[in-house]
């Protein structure tokens, strides 16, 4: 049957006229019969969207959605029951408008397109493993994207399992591999200093100097309003991000909150601020000129057309098709604190809003050659070694 919305109805009851929802399910005999759900008073929800919103927040735009029989539904009805129920209103963890999209393509064109037509409690746990190998040897794809789909995988019958349309979650016993080949591109601030200096732009000195030196990430850059600097605080109030042309939920918890604002780049802000066009409190800090300050500008066409090839002046190393853009300052950042500062990792993580420090120490802090060459040399010296043989 197709997915069903329902309709609602204002029903008399002895606690006041009262909004219900109308749906169809199969009886014991197989035939179609009316259900009714409450919804609410309507004088709590006066008007149709006000009751049609609750319905959403009930989550009962799923659950009015009957199955085959527990334990035979499809692996497509599986998924799509994962798509509703747990982007929906009554999710316990929402998703950004950035990860919608990345989610429903890895789970419709990957494993919908594998395991769609299958009963969903019939698929063997090295059914799984053997097509995520494929995945990797035949369509080469990355283990850390695999690992991915398989978490999404594991997702799809954990969210099957809670509204009781499977019994079992085969992927439990699937193994994948996850562990990341990349590197990110660093840069040392004497690199950073001659990135500023090709940069004739105000608008382009002043980006790329916040991000160095706060480490925010190109999101949350965009996002930013005048309102948002903390002048007399210190700091930089970070509370949205800029998302499919709109502003978004911070990519975390931790992510939403503050970060410091020394007084150097205090004055290299007020700096721009006296000179950009938009200086009112509800414009963008970093505004788009050829949209007149609508929007922030477009940090991808800024990468590409600017920063890149400054980089590349200024020395770093940069391969065509390598990743490089103003996340790699955010490593930057994260890399000479911990490395050349000996700032505490408590502290730098901090800095960059991470809610968990193994994320700052492993994915955002690389091996100094310099730091592991001289205590290697301390070691030799501690041994005796400290003559330098010819």
């Amino acid at each position: 049957m197709a997915y069903q919305r329902g309709s609602l109805k204002k029903l008399r009851r002895k606690e006041g006229e009262t909004w219900v929802l109308r749906y169809r399910v199969t009886s014991a005999e197989g035939k179609r019969v009316e259900h009714i759900a409450p919804i609410g008073l309507v004088r709590e929800f006066p008007k149709d969207r006000d009751a049609w919103r609750e319905v959403d927040r009930l989550g009962l735009g799923v659950r009015i959605n009957d199955t085959p029989g527990p334990g035979r539904v499809s692996f497509t009805f599986l998924a799509e029951h994962y798509l509703k129920a747990d982007f929906g209103a009554d999710c316990v963890r929402p998703k950004s408008a950035n990860t919608i999209p990345i989610v429903e393509h890895y789970v419709r064109d990957y494993l919908v397109e594998r395991f769609g037509g299958q009963i969903a409690e019939d698929i063997k746990p090295l059914e799984i493993q053997k097509w995520m190998k494929s995945l990797n040897e035949t369509n080469g794809l990355a283990w850390t994207t695999i690992a991915k789909i398989r978490g999404l995988m594991h997702r799809v019958y954990k969210i099957g399992i809670l509204h009781e349309h499977v019994a079992k979650n085969p992927v439990l016993l699937v193994e994948t591999r996850s562990k990341s080949t990349y590197r990110a591109i660093t840069i040392t601030p004497a690199q950073t200093l001659t990135i500023l200096k090709s940069l004739p732009s105000p608008l382009h000195y002043a980006l790329v100097l916040t991000c160095a030196a706060t480490a925010l990430r190109s999101s949350e850059m965009l996002a930013l309003r005048w309102s948002d600097v903390l002048w007399h605080e210190g700091r930089i109030r970070v509370s949205k991000r800029w998302a499919k042309g709109e502003d978004g939920e911070t990519k975390t918890d931790a992510s939403d909150g503050y970060v410091p604002m020394h007084p150097v780049l205090a004055g290299h802000l007020r700096a721009w601020h006296r000179e950009t066009p938009y200086a009112k409190e509800s414009d963008f800090v970093f505004p788009s000129m050829r949209a007149r300050g609508r929007k922030p500008l477009c940090s991808s066409v800024f990468v590409a057309d600017h920063l890149r090839p400054a980089a590349r002046k200024a020395g770093v190393h940069i391969e065509d098709g390598q990743r490089f853009g103003l996340h790699n300052l955010r490593h930057s950042l994260s890399n000479w604190l911990v490395n050349k500062a000996k700032v505490q990792p408590k502290t730098v993580q901090g800095i960059l809003r991470h809610s968990k420090i193994q994320t700052t120490l492993d994915l955002y802090t690389q091996e100094d050659s310099d730091e592991t060459r001289a205590a290697q040399g301390e070691f030799l010296t501690a041994v005796g070694m400290n003559q330098t043989v010819q």
